[in-house]
Parts: structure tokens; sequence; C-alpha cells
């Protein structure tokens, strides 16, 4: 369409390096400016830059008629909720090139009862990012780097002969699946012992190379940079900006969602960083292009075991440190040195944001809660449900707020850990929301004695 060929150079790359590669982690600041952009020299990570000025060419009410008319179609590739933004996104990639399995447009849900049973809320949503096609969130960012990899390696065969990642589960699982789409060898570094069986065999099944190594997440990531600063294999994980720029879409779709409404609060889970940043650069782009007036807080929650940014934040952003992260069941977010920690900074500070902690049992229980309300999150979940839990606790979000909670991963990926809650036998946690199944004979006079136990309670 028109508005494709007009901007179909109107995005690029801050640095052309990022085409091929991602640099290595930025140096922190201790204490940033709060308006100061995420640094992008030598040694800092890359961001992608639009040509902002082209795309204002266009006014607010365009995008959003563009945007609206693209939901729900089967034309390729708009009917993905992030290609339906493509001007946005990755414009000048050729159709053809694009790796796409329609991810995005997952469901908004309204957590009703959650929300008025526990938080004495009306007005909470629960973005369920983990309805997609490796069931999280990172097929988001996945489709538009590996759309990039297909296309270099269309140009020159020789320049790319794979794609590798360091994960704690979700990265790998959407990796493989996109690479394995498009006929790309994918590897993977995986911590030993540290994810679920539901994470690890989704790569094992979609073909990619695994190495399983016996260190956690950072010692992967620092192990993956450094193949890939020798290889010709092109780095996955969030680093790499153009995942973000598949993420930001997230964002976006909330806005659409709400009839381009801005909540008050949107809360996400954060390991890597990455995400964070993701979302308060869609809620940004929307706002500087017309689409919105504001844009919402946003809380970044995060794991007790593995809480740098937490630690950061309470020191009033004084001193960042990274840590060793600990054992968490939120094993997606067990990570001690954020790559990203940087631009979480930089969105945070620019946002009025907030950085809340959960803890083990706060977040298992959190989980249960959700669960039993008639949801099926992911423990990093429980995460931001417990962060939210405090938050209105203490006041500083209303009851009449309208909250988002991004639930970044499907509940299917952790059944382990629900089960071991359920049975209640996870050590020193009290499991004080378990269900546990009830054993009874096969006589109809004992099936009904446990009948009326529970029609008792039930009255």
């Amino acid at each position: 369409m028109a508005t494709a060929q007009l901007l179909s150079s109107s995005s690029v790359l801050h640095h052309h390096r990022s085409f091929i590669s991602c640099t290595t982690t930025p140096p922190i600041m201790t204490s940033p400016p709060p308006n100061s952009p995420p640094d992008t020299s030598d040694g800092g990570l890359l961001d992608v830059q639009h040509d902002m000025d082209a795309l204002r060419r266009f006014d607010g009410q365009y995008w959003r008629a563009l945007f609206d008319s693209r939901v729900g179609t089967t034309r390729w590739p708009h009917g993905s909720g992030v290609w339906s933004k493509k001007e946005w996104v990755l414009p000048s990639i050729d159709d053809a090139d694009i790796v796409s399995a329609f991810e995005g447009n997952s469901n908004l849900f309204w957590a009703e009862r959650f929300g008025n049973q526990f938080l004495n809320m009306d007005d909470l949503w629960v973005k369920h990012c983990g309805i997609s096609h490796t069931g999280s969130f990172k097929d988001l960012g996945m489709t538009v780097l590996v759309s990039q990899v297909n296309r270099l390696r269309k140009l020159n065969p020789r320049s790319i002969v794979g794609v590798g990642c360091a994960s704690t589960g979700d990265t790998s699982a959407a990796l493989s699946a996109y690479c394995a789409s498009a006929g790309i060898p994918s590897i993977v570094f995986l911590p030993a012992n540290k994810i679920s069986m539901a994470q690890l065999v989704q790569p094992i099944a979609n073909g990619a190379f695994v190495l399983s190594i016996d260190t956690d997440f950072d010692g992967c990531m620092k192990l993956i940079k450094q193949i890939t600063a020798e290889l010709p294999i092109y780095l996955a994980n969030s680093l790499n900006s153009l995942r973000l720029e598949g993420q930001k879409t997230a964002a976006i779709e909330i806005l659409q969602q709400f009839d381009w409404e801005v909540p008050d609060w949107v809360i996400v889970p954060g390991g890597n960083l990455g995400n964070i940043y993701a979302f308060y650069k869609g809620f940004k782009m929307c706002r500087e292009l017309g689409l919105v007036d504001r844009i919402p807080r946003l809380v970044c929650a995060q794991a007790r075991n593995a809480n740098p940014l937490y630690r950061y934040y309470a020191s009033g952003w004084a001193d960042f440190a990274a840590m060793k992260a600990e054992t968490t069941f939120a094993s997606a977010i067990q990570i001690g040195d954020p790559v990203s920690i940087e631009r979480a900074v930089y969105a945070l500070r620019n946002c009025e944001g907030i950085v809340e902690e959960a803890g083990e049992e706060e977040l298992m229980d959190a989980m249960a809660l959700a669960d039993s309300s008639g949801m099926f999150v992911c423990p990093h979940t429980g995460v931001a449900l417990t962060a939210l839990m405090k938050l209105r606790r203490n006041g500083t979000i209303a009851a009449g707020d309208r909250v988002v909670v991004v639930s970044t991963a499907h509940g299917l990926k952790f059944t382990q850990a629900k089960i071991d809650y359920h049975s209640g036998r996870i050590p020193e946690m009290a499991c004080r929301h378990a269900n546990r199944p009830v054993s009874v004979k096969p006589e109809l006079g004992a099936v009904m004695d446990q009948l009326s136990k529970l029609l008792s309670h039930t009255r």
C-alpha cells in the first residue's frame, strides 16, 4: 500500500552492525540523568531508531484506523499482531522474507473475579501474551529477528550459518520454532537442570542443537556472546534490538484493545529487562505520533531471588550491582546480571515507574489464587500479581485504577510447579491455597459423604 511504499526506508538501525550482531553488555551508570537515553556508544546496546518525521506525515487517526483495519485478517503478513504494525517495526523488509506464525493478537482478559475478590478492583486486566505460537511473549520479538536473518541469508547465504541464544526456556522455544519454519539452524545454550521439561522439549522437538551447560543463565549468556563473536552465528538474545521491536507491539495492542484509551498502570515481570523497555518504547511511540496523549506508569516486578533491578531502585538508583541469582519458581526471570539494565532504568525513570519484588511463597500463592479465579498462569505472572497486591495494600494503586498485568508465558509450561504446590510438596512453603485431590473408596456411600462435606462448606 502507499503507506508501506512511503515508509519503506523510514526505519534504520542506529548502527549497521545491528543487522549482523550485537555488541557486548553496556557499562552501568550508577546514577543516569532521568532523560538520558540508553548508551549506544561502543560497548553499549544498540537501539532501533525510526524516522519519526516520516511517520508524522500521517496523523494519529490515520495510524489507529490502519492498525484497526488489520486485526483478525488473514492477509499476509498483516494478520500477525506484530506485522500489522510493520511500518513501525521493520518497514524495509520484503513480505516474502517475513517468518511469522501470526503471533500476537493475544487475549486481554478481564480478571473480574480476581480483582473483585482479592483486590477490591473492577478494572483489572491480564494480557495473556503466553497464548501464542510457542507459549510465551518471546514469539513477538523472534518473528522480527528471524525474519531479518532470513533476509540476510538470502542476500548472502554464507553470512550467517545459524542463530544462537542463551535461554531460561522461552527464548529457546521461540527461536527454535521460527528457525525451523524458515529452515535456519538454531543453537541453544540452556542452564542444566534449571528449566521445566515442558520448556526443554520445545527446542528439542523443533530440531535445535541444544547444549545443556552446568551453569546458570548468566554463564550461558557469557558463553554465547563469546561464540557469536568468533563464528558466523547470529545472536538472538534480547540485547539484540530487533527483538524489542516486535515486543513493543504488545503495548500498542493493549491500547488498541482498549479502543485507544490508556490504562493507568501496566505491570511487567522482569528478568533480562528488555521487555520493560519494549513496552515503554511502544507506548512512547503511540504518544509521540498522536495515537494517545499519555503513557501509563510501568511497574517492573522481580522475583526476590533474582532482583538486581529492585535493589537498584530501592537504593534510589544510587548503585547497581549484579548478583548471583538464586533458584526461583519464576525460572525465566532467574537472571542476576541483566543485559538491558540501562534500558530498563531509562524507561522507568521516564514514566514514573516502580520496581517491586515477590518472594517464592508470595508468587506461588498469587499464581494459585489467579488459577482459582479461572486463569491458568505461569509463576512469572504470579510475580506481577504479587507486585499488584502489594501496591494495592500500600495505596499506590487505587481501587478505581485501570491496571494491566502482563502474563508472559502459558501455565502449561509450568505444570510440575503447580503439581508440587497443590500436593503440598514444596519444602518450607505452606501452600495455603492448595487444592488437594481427595482419595475415596469406589462406593456410593463414601462418595456421598465427601460430597456432603463439600456442600456443607459452600452453603
